[in-house]
């Protein structure tokens, strides 16, 4: 069972935070079943690329962000090339953060109440992990809650008993469903493919493989744990579907609680509210350490972790995200925001992994075949026209 265990289950629990959970009960309650269809592409595009910048880092033993500075040389290309990712970094991981810290929030009033503090408790505990480097032993017992709680949503799909006729159908896109929840759809692909985890990624995967002959091996734990995280998104989607009769709407966290109700009855609050502090504090210290990776790839900075610059970088993300949290906002619509700014920036990131796996001088004989390709600009394009649609729909809005 090793072998389907490592940087790619980081990544998988990386994505299965609050914005997964806000977001899939979200889809679930307002939409039923009708965009399951999102979720199985989100699963798709995730893999592929995901493969990509597990096998860039693999090969290469460098992060994505080193391979773009190294393989874009001419100044204006790389000006854009660092323009656009630094932006895109700093945009969707603060946007990202900010919905972390929220989520762990509303985990943490469930289960001991309401105080204005918790924002800056989950920055400061998170800076103390990262700066001790604690993070590393505490991650592996947040990974356990989280997927303890995705168990929980297993158990609770079969009980719900749902119409798997229905269920089936919600698999294939109608032009109805993705017209009328574009804003949704985005979201379950900003939720499920995140920018940051290729960034994340590449930088972790040479602390497991080191062999080429273990790419194979890279490969199928890449594919098992993105299909088992996508899989509990599905059984969150289905859940909160099965639970619409009561969750009209999801405005509080005791709403996210609801659809766990048929297995924990009154408890349900404690266990989601466990799950989100652990799926909130995981990815706050995921968020801001690929934001730091990147920006020390593009820059070159020496040091690794304790590097000044390093530090500086996810410090930022952390503070951003906390004076967020700290604003008036609705927490539910601060973390929908991020998973939609993450889905509107992923084809830039996109774009330049392609074009680094197509490279010959760094990829060598492990560069992209034409099947990958063919499915990369697929993925890519699909996100695309997906974003320009969103843009065109928010803006009609206005």
């Amino acid at each position: 069972m090793k072998k389907y265990f490592g940087p790619s289950t980081l990544v998988a629990a990386a994505f299965i935070g609050p914005g997964t959970l806000t977001t899939c009960t979200l889809a679930g309650v307002n939409s039923g079943y009708t965009l399951l269809w999102a979720l199985l592409f989100s699963i798709f595009a995730t893999i592929v690329l995901q493969e990509m910048a597990a096998r860039l880092g693999f090969i290469t033993q460098q992060g994505l962000g080193e391979a773009i500075t190294k393989k874009i040389t001419k100044p204006f290309a790389r000006y854009i090339a660092f323009f656009l990712v630094i932006s895109a970094i700093l945009v969707g991981n603060t946007a990202y953060e900010a919905g972390n810290i929220t989520g762990a929030v509303l985990g943490l009033n469930l289960i001991i109440g309401v105080s204005a503090v918790w924002p800056v408790a989950i920055g400061l505990i998170s800076i103390a992990l990262l700066l001790l480097g604690g993070y590393k032993a505490i991650e592996k017992i947040l990974i356990g809650l989280v997927l303890l709680m995705s168990f929980c949503f297993i158990i609770t799909v079969i009980m719900v008993q749902p119409d798997l006729s229905e269920i089936v159908k919600g698999l294939f896109p109608t032009k109805a469903s993705a017209t009328d929840h574009y804003l949704l759809v985005m979201g379950l692909i900003g939720t499920t493919v995140v920018p940051y985890n290729l960034f994340l990624h590449a930088s972790t995967i040479s602390l497991k493989y080191n062999s080429e002959s273990q790419l194979k091996e890279v490969r199928i734990e890449n594919i098992f744990a993105i299909a088992l995280g996508g899989l509990i998104s599905i059984f969150i989607v289905i859940t909160a579907a099965a639970s619409a009769t009561k969750l009209t709407e999801v405005s509080s966290a005791s709403d996210l609680a609801t659809q766990l109700e048929p297995l924990f009855g009154t408890s349900a609050k404690y266990v989601m509210g466990i799950g989100l502090v652990a799926a909130g504090l995981s990815s706050t210290l995921t968020a801001p350490l690929a934001a730091a990776y990147a920006a020390k790839g593009l820059f070159g900075w020496s040091n690794g972790e304790k590097n000044v610059k390093f530090i500086s970088v996810w410090l930022l993300i952390i503070v951003i995200g906390v004076i967020v949290s700290l604003g008036n906002f609705k927490p539910i619509l601060v973390i929908k925001f991020a998973q939609i700014t993450n889905a509107l920036l992923l084809p830039f990131i996109s774009i330049y992994l392609l074009y680094i796996s197509n490279s010959k001088e760094l990829m060598g004989n492990n560069s992209n075949s034409g099947f990958i390709n063919a499915l990369a600009m697929t993925v890519i394009g699909i996100t695309i026209l997906l974003s320009l649609k969103t843009l065109s729909s928010i803006f009609g809005l206005i």
